[in-house]
């Protein structure tokens, strides 16, 4: 049958079209600038590990134990790796329960470089294996920061057994409790069903799978908690951890009676300058899209470290009267361990704020706290990573309010920024301390004792003295 020139089947034919055509826009969209975003941000926070933490770290030790922590950083990477593909990766982002996810997407089953996963905008994802890989190096370096704090007296095999255990007992569940969620589009497409929900009826419905695709969350989001890139999931964890360690494992032979300098600032500069470039990867790469929120990221990395740099050196030259290469940079690391987990969160003058109070605050710890209590953190990961990673995850509850030029909190059901409450957000940053604290601290100590008694974790006291390149590699890092 044809009506003028257009047939019933060409009419039907259009018809589909557009129907395929609407149906086609309403699917996520991929955009290559975000996918190249965070293929570069990948390989930057790769960066900060190897060789930056490594260098970083490697410079701070005696010569003789040089090439030990080389190998404890890098060894931390690849182990890392493969068990964030084998289960790692599931364990953490699928759901399960409010603790830990499930076996669903274990050996990556699933994920390839054609599926997708949200952003933080309704309607835009990237590649799912691409995800997988940023969060792998984030699992990577939170494991490698803390051999610092019992560098020069843990023995390798009692790493190898320690590094697996940990980040299966401990990393894992706190990230999958901190960032996982259902996403920006399952929250809004329920929310648009609910709102086009005809009588009472299909509401109630509409309204329970709301309140599912919600509570699809892991423990500390559905408090409320923010953290944008890790304070809490890899600074708070890896610092806690690693003053558990550094007790467990008693004080280096002769610390507090003998000089145990640094062997190359140099390379601590080195590595700490390859850090902070990294860290723009970790902080605006955590953003997931190459946007606005990315530059914002940004300029606050550069401004908090800029600043607690500053507030460390100046904290340094009035108390010891000369300020120090190792201080700045050391000050420089805990600027951006504290804005990162409000780097898209605040405002630039909040995180240049943020910076001045963690670069002095840290220097407290690092000196005079640390030197009271008398524990042997080797390079600080308690009193840089767990102290500055505690100021950055309550200052971000404060530096997200509007009023003080943060971006607020995306309410994704609403379709708006949500109204700031500073009691319901700071009580729900500081839950989210307590428990990073509690489990951290627990699992970590249970992992530590499991691997004494497996392997033992101290070297002879011969084989500290004469440095563990040679007791566990049968290397030297230099030969003269």
């Amino acid at each position: 049958m044809t009506f003028g020139k257009i047939t019933v089947a060409s009419a039907v034919s259009a018809i589909a079209m557009l129907v395929s055509t609407a149906a086609l826009a309403q699917e996520p969209t991929v955009n290559k600038g975000d996918v190249a975003w965070m293929l570069t941000s990948t390989v930057l926070v790769l960066l900060m590990t190897i060789p930056g933490l490594a260098l970083f770290y490697g410079g701070l030790v005696r010569a003789k134990n040089m090439l030990s922590v080389l190998m404890h950083v890098f060894y931390t990477v690849c182990i890392v790796f493969v068990i964030w593909v084998i289960y790692g990766y599931s364990l953490t982002f699928t759901g399960g329960s409010s603790l830990i996810g499930g076996f669903s997407k274990a050996f990556l089953v699933g994920v390839t470089p054609d599926s997708k996963t949200g952003t933080f905008s309704v309607g835009v994802n990237i590649p799912e294996m691409l995800f997988a890989a940023f969060q792998m190096t984030f699992a990577a370096i939170t494991a490698a920061l803390i051999v610092g704090a019992f560098v020069e007296r843990m023995r390798f095999a009692a790493l190898a057994l320690f590094v697996p255990f940990w980040v299966t007992i401990v990393y894992v569940p706190i990230a999958h409790m901190v960032w996982y969620w259902a996403g920006p589009d399952a929250i809004a497409d329920a929310a648009k069903a609910l709102a086009a929900a005809a009588d009472g009826a299909a509401k109630t419905a509409a309204q329970a799978k709301l309140d599912e695709v919600t509570a699809d969350a892991g423990l500390i989001f559905s408090w409320g908690a923010i953290d944008f890139a890790g304070g809490t999931v890899v600074h708070i964890n890896a610092g806690i951890a690693g003053l558990v360690g550094a007790v467990i494992l008693g004080k280096r032979i002769g610390f507090g009676k003998e000089l145990m300098p640094p062997h190359s600032l140099t390379m601590t500069l080195i590595g700490g300058s390859l850090l902070w470039v990294g860290w723009f990867g970790f902080n605006a790469g955590s953003n997931l899209e190459a946007s606005g929120g990315a530059v914002l990221a940004m300029m606050n990395t550069f401004v908090a470290t800029a600043a607690a740099a500053l507030s460390w050196m100046l904290a340094e030259w009035l108390t010891k009267g000369k300020p120090s290469l190792l201080g700045i940079v050391s000050g420089a690391v805990a600027g951006l361990v504290a804005v990162t987990p409000a780097s898209g969160f605040a405002g630039p003058m909040g995180a240049i704020v943020l910076g001045l109070i963690a670069g002095a605050v840290c220097y407290v710890f690092v000196s005079t706290v640390k030197n009271t209590f008398g524990y042997d953190d080797s390079l600080d990961v308690f009193g840089i990573h767990c102290i500055g990673g505690i100021i950055g995850a309550l200052l971000t509850g404060l530096l997200v309010n509007p009023a003080l030029g943060g971006t607020g909190i995306m309410d994704y059901a609403a379709g708006k920024i949500a109204d700031y409450d500073f009691a319901t957000q700071m009580w729900a940053q500081s839950k989210a301390v307590l428990l990073t604290l509690v489990w951290s601290g627990v699992g970590s100590a249970l992992v530590f004792f499991v691997v004494d008694l497996l392997v033992g974790l101290r070297p002879t006291a011969e084989q500290e003295r004469e440095g563990l390149d040679l007791a566990d590699h049968g290397e030297r890092a230099y030969t003269m």
